[in-house]
This record gives structure tokens, C-alpha cells and sequence, in this order.
């Protein structure tokens, strides 16, 4: 297994429940996919979960090395709990033709967040 590229994103609780609050389902909807919403808006704390998604999306792509340049969109990264609690990402369109061109079998994520700010962590790995 080598490590393809690594990213890591950090943001403030705050900013992301604030984008619920002035755009409301329309963010969500252009963010996060139906599961990551049910998921998130189930949690007590759900603005952190919805901040650690956001971060880990974010350092999916850095780990990418993309950005948003080839045309992937928010929804293509999805974030899913294990039973365990344990965080896996799962690539979906656009964002799963980048990753069989340049390799990546799998994207190792983790998210950790408190009141005030959620960060998480992408490493892309291929064989």
C-alpha cells in the first residue's frame, strides 16, 4: 500500500451552523448527501457533526490534490459511521474516476471535533 497523498482541514462550528441557518435545506442538499443528513441532524451535538463531514470532505480533496477543478462536487464524498463509530469514506461520480485514474483504492479519514471547531484528516492510499 503507498500513501498517494494526505490533506487535513479544520473549521469553526460556528461557520457551518450559520450556513444552516441563513440557506437551510438548500445547503444541506448541495453539501451533504441524504445519509450524512439523517446521520448528522440525529446526533445531539449535530452542527459538529455536520462541521466534521464538512472537514473531511474538504481534506479528502486536498489529499486528492484536486480541489474542485475536475468537477467533483460535495455529495461525490460521503462520509459514513461504522457501527463502531469509526468514520469511512466512501467516493461516488466524478470524484470515483479521479480516484481510479490516479490509483487511490482507499481513503483513510478521521474526524474529531468539539464545541467550537471540527478538523479532520484524509489520507489517499493505493496499491
Amino acid at each position: 500500500m503507498n500513501i498517494i497523498g494526505i490533506g487535513t482541514d479544520i473549521v469553526e462550528c460556528l461557520r457551518i451552523a450559520r450556513m444552516i441557518e441563513r440557506h437551510d435545506e438548500l445547503f444541506l442538499n448541495r453539501v451533504y448527501t441524504r445519509h450524512e443528513i439523517q446521520y448528522s441532524s440525529s446526533r445531539k451535538a449535530a452542527t459538529q457533526h455536520y462541521a466534521g463531514r464538512w472537514a473531511a470532505k474538504e481534506a479528502v480533496l486536498k489529499a486528492l490534490g484536486t480541489g474542485w477543478s475536475r468537477g467533483i462536487k460535495w455529495t461525490d464524498i460521503e462520509v459514513i459511521s461504522e457501527v463502531s463509530g469509526k468514520p469511512h469514506c466512501e467516493i461516488h461520480g466524478i470524484g470515483r474516476d479521479v480516484c481510479e485514474e490516479m490509483g487511490i483504492t482507499d481513503i483513510l479519514i478521521s474526524i474529531s471535533h468539539c464545541r467550537s471547531h471540527a478538523t479532520a484528516t484524509a489520507i489517499a492510499v493505493g496499491d
